[in-house]
């Protein structure tokens, strides 16, 4: 039997910002300043990065306090390696490592913009509404 490599690895780690500014736009998030970019990235809690070969294609990152609150931000994967389940292993990563050191009793929230929430259901994420309605206000 012929085994096929497997041409993706999830790195765990903080995404470079150079690869944050390209890989956000790239695959349909808004985009975001190098200066916002070069503050926010050094308070990721952990962070995921797909590469092919060298190249980052995916990436995704929990921010939060570290005790009491997370959240899940930052899941992508450029279109052209979408499909491929990408998504799911950058879940796999950033759920594990929370299951592995959050303490028990932590909030973890995301937001799920349009068929995201399945993929995010199967790690045990359910819609807030009605008890509670996630809001947002951009500065």
């Amino acid at each position: 039997m012929t085994t096929i490599s497997d041409p993706y690895i999830v790195r765990p780690g903080i995404p470079a910002t150079e690869t944050y500014l390209r890989l956000r736009p790239a695959a349909g998030l808004s985009a975001k300043s190098a200066e916002a970019a070069e503050a926010g990235l050094p308070n990721t809690w952990h962070g995921a990065v797909v590469l092919h070969g060298d190249e980052p294609v995916g990436m995704g990152r929990v921010i939060g306090d570290g005790g009491c609150f997370f959240q899940i931000v930052d899941i992508c994967v450029v279109p052209e390696h979408q499909g491929r389940g990408l998504g799911k292993r950058i879940m796999a990563e950033l759920v594990g490592e929370l299951d592995r050191r959050a303490p028990s009793g932590a909030y973890v929230s995301l937001i799920a913009d349009g068929d995201a929430r399945f993929l995010y259901q199967k790690f045990g994420f359910t819609p807030t509404a009605p008890a509670s309605v996630g809001m947002h206000r951009l500065v």
